[in-house]
């Protein structure tokens, strides 16, 4: 694709607040840019038996020329109206095939090119011996099939794919594939009248309707007929090349096979289309199917989301989470509130799970009841499954045991969601018959097998395998990642023999991938993956533990430059990166996250660049927000980010590698929401850095992040964590940047918009770096290039060759 430059908007420039300073591209110093552009390493699918593997190779990032290709935005969704897919993916540009016995790397011949394979709709057959993958070309999604046996890749579609609703590739058989095609040619899309029919218009006639702050949604009647257009499709099935279709075009939410393959859950969005949620808040009737496409039950008619109560545990008065039961043949299962869907009303259950199972002719089954909110269940067989329930409002989550031939429902363990130490893991699951995951029991039913692939401690991380006795319901960690390295479990092969694939790193070896037989302590490398990053090739990492002045543990990653001698290098100027976090209890927050013993892995939003540049720089930044006497976090929302930084700061200045006079904090998001706050209330800081964030919370006023009182209910906390409210006190320099198509619920562009013409109104020293084409996370290449200019310009100019001036660790 030809490359090109694109204009951009810098306002605000460093010498002439009023000014507007349009500049071409720049790029940042050589080892940054060299950092960021470094070949992403390869990923890797391995097949169950761990004979074969797939590695997907991909370019860093795309140029802004690709992101700026047309897209139509609607429903929440970006669309390119030219071939039926999204607009924004990320795309494979190559695929090869491993034997794992031999070691032996086959090309893969057949395949389209240039190769843009969508990295989310690789599907592994049955058998495992096939591979299918969606190809975006520039007027058409295809469908390929790999031969993993041939190494030859085919495409197999007749008709072009239909994916603006999701990839929908289901694989029935070996050879039988379900998928959504274009029922209409792109040529076909309804043309934009020169002038309307009337104006929009929406009403609410006295009925509650909170919505979230939703991005990219339908705002006109011709926006109607763009969903309708590109959202319709035709299910079709290909049975060894040969499509045959399923029913009549309809607007797919999903297609799920039952186990035995003889019918499908479908869900269909319906009219009217809302203007207040995205696509997955339409009407839609939920429905099972044989597999021509005939209705046999319609399970309901589910309303427009927009009537959703506000309030994290809260939820809709109707049926919601269908799905199929894995250990059985044709069994659909949902979820229907018992408290009208309000969780602050005094009942003993809050949600009971039913079930029907095929020829779906009778009453549904009660199979239980829960206290808290249902989340979902994990099938195994007849007389085992495991329940999840919890509550988001207070931090709780529950996992139970459920024996659905008797209906009885006992309690495994109750944990706060933010206690990771506690977290015992995740049950391994195997195929059943029927080719579905379900968790599997050992010792003779009387254990699962749990892979905890954090494996949390004070230690850091250190990723477990245990068994959990079901009696005593204690776990017994039975392997368990070494001190100074970091090795998850990535898949169980075998869990008889304890033979698993793991993924293996530490501070100075890149990732790489391993077959481990725990029982007789052999490992056997799989992928020789190599350092991308020779820049960072001598720059240390710790894992650095300090507490705040109310006593709370904290922790970060600090690094510092290739060959740093504090003793003869003195304090260094110093970065802080960080994402603030809620806790309902100190203990939680203070627990270790994270370990310094994995390898380094450079992204677009990474501060560790900074590092290359003789700065320190302290990621991951704890910044807790804890609930204290009774009240919620965010009442003393200010006060503990202040704390949490001035902790920071006394840490690195009494280590002797941090100048508490030549200090930046940065961040992404609430972390960039977090940055400008701390400038608006301390001066503890030479300058910030703060990409895409929400500096207004009255634009979120149905709650926001883990807030779920509203605007209504609690104006002064609105205000008080608005640091809009106090741009007048905002006069360390700020560098701001933001996506132009930020698609991020609550982070509006606005937000920066209006805060960079309040601070330049009253006199501060900001400067606003609109990204041309980006959404909330950044991708353009020329654009992450640019950013980091911008950012090593400010960070020189402010921090490290700031003007020499007293420390004022103050609050304004």
């Amino acid at each position: 694709m030809k490359k090109f430059l694109l204009p951009v908007l810098l306002l605000g420039a460093i010498f002439n607040a009023q000014a507007q300073d349009a500049v071409g591209y720049q790029t940042p110093p050589k080892a940054m840019a060299d950092l960021l552009l470094a070949k992403p390493t390869p990923s890797v699918s391995v097949d169950s038996k761990a004979e074969w593997m797939l590695l997907s190779a991909r370019n860093a990032y795309p140029s802004v020329a690709e992101l700026a290709a047309p897209e139509v935005r609607i429903a929440g969704l970006r669309i390119d109206p030219l071939n039926y897919s999204l607009s924004r993916q990320i795309f494979v540009n190559n695929f090869t095939l491993k034997n794992i016995k031999t070691g032996k790397v086959f090309p893969i011949l057949g395949l389209p090119s240039p190769l843009f394979a969508n990295s989310m709709s690789i599907s592994w057959s049955p058998d495992e011996h096939k591979i299918a993958f969606t190809q975006v070309n520039q007027k058409t999604v295809d469908l390929y099939v790999i031969n993993v046996l041939t190494q030859k890749a085919m495409k197999v579609n007749k008709t072009p794919l239909n994916t603006v609703l999701g990839n929908g590739i289901l694989w029935a058989d070996n050879s039988t594939l379900f998928y959504r095609v274009a029922s209409k040619p792109v040529s076909m899309v309804p043309q934009k009248p020169l002038t309307p029919k009337g104006p929009t218009v929406q009403q609410n006639l006295g009925k509650a309707a909170p919505s979230a702050t939703f991005e990219d949604l339908i705002k006109t009647p011709y926006d109607e007929q763009l969903f309708e257009f590109f959202g319709t499709s035709q299910l079709v099935q290909n049975k060894n090349g040969i499509e045959t279709p399923i029913g009549k075009p309809a607007i797919y939410n999903s297609t799920i096979l039952s186990p035995d393959k003889k019918y499908m859950m479908v869900r269909k969005v319906k009219k009217p289309f809302s203007y207040l949620v995205t696509d997955r808040g339409f009407p839609s009737e939920v429905s099972i199917t044989d597999l021509s496409g005939k209705t046999i039950k319609i399970l309901a008619e589910l309303p427009s989301t927009e009537g959703t109560p506000s309030g994290n545990d809260n939820t809709q008065d109707v049926s919601r989470d269908f799905g199929w039961r894995d250990d059985e043949a044709a069994t659909i299962t949902w979820a229907h509130p018992l408290d009208s869907g309000l969780i602050k009303k005094k009942v003993d259950f809050h949600d009971a799970v039913y079930s029907l199972s095929a020829p779906f002719t009778g009453e549904a089954k009660e199979l239980f009841k829960t206290q808290y909110r249902y989340r979902n269940v994990t099938w195994g067989n007849s007389t085992f499954a495991m329940v999840s329930e919890g509550m988001r409002s207070k931090q709780l989550n529950r996992v139970e045991r459920f024996d659905p031939s008797t209906g009885k429902l006992e309690v495994l363990y109750d944990r706060s969601q933010t206690d990771s130490y506690n977290n015992p893991g995740i049950p391994v699951r195997e195929r059943n018959k029927y080719g579905r995951d379900v968790i599997i029991t050992i010792d003779n039913g009387t254990k699962l097998l749990m892979n905890n692939i954090t494996g949390a401690s004070a230690k850091g991380d250190m990723p477990f395998l245990a068994k959990f006795d079901l009696a005593t319901k204690k776990n017994e960690i039975i392997w368990r990642c070494k001190e100074g390295e970091y090795e998850s479990i990535s898949d169980v092969i075998d869990a008889d023999k304890l033979i698993v694939l793991t993924r293996r790193e530490t501070q100075t070896d890149v990732p790489n991938y391993y077959i481990r037989n725990i029982t007789a302590n052999t490992t056997k490398a799989i992928t020789a993956f190599t350092n991308p990053y020779p820049q960072l090739v001598g720059v240390s990492k710790e894992k650095i533990h300090y507490k705040r002045a109310d006593g709370v543990d904290l922790t970060g990653d600090l690094y510092l430059p290739k060959g740093y001698d504090k003793a003869k290098d003195g304090p260094l100027p110093v970065l802080i990166w960080a994402y603030p976090r809620e806790y309902d209890n100190a203990a939680d927050a203070a627990q270790t996250r994270g370990s310094q013993y994995r390898f380094t892995l450079i992204g677009g939003g990474s501060p560790v660049f900074f590092v290359t540049q003789g700065y320190a720089v302290l990621d991951n930044a704890e910044m807790p927000i804890v609930a204290k006497e009774g009240q919620k976090p965010n009442d003393s929302f200010v006060e503990q980010l202040q704390l949490n930084a001035e902790a920071a700061i006394n840490k690195l200045s009494d280590m002797g590698v941090g100048d508490r006079n030549r200090i930046a904090v940065g961040g992404h998001s609430y972390g960039a929401f977090m940055t400008v706050n701390l400038l608006a209330h301390t001066t503890l800081f030479k300058a910030g850095l703060a990409e895409s964030g929400a500096y207004n919370r009255t634009l979120t006023p149905f709650g926001f992040q883990n807030e779920d009182r509203t605007y209504w209910q609690n104006p002064k906390l609105y205000y008080d964590m608005s640091p809009f409210s106090f741009a007048d006190k905002i006069k360390t320099p700020l560098l701001m940047t933001h996506g132009e198509m930020d698609d991020n619920s609550g982070t509006f562009p606005i937000n920066s918009e209006r805060l960079f013409a309040a601070i330049k109104g009253l006199g501060g020293t900001v400067r606003f770096v609109y990204l041309p084409f980006e959404a909330h996370g950044y991708r353009g290449r020329e654009n992450l290039l640019h950013k980091l200019w911008e950012q090593y310009t400010w960070m020189e100019k402010y921090v490290k060759n700031a003007d020499p001036v007293k420390s004022a660790n103050v609050v304004k």
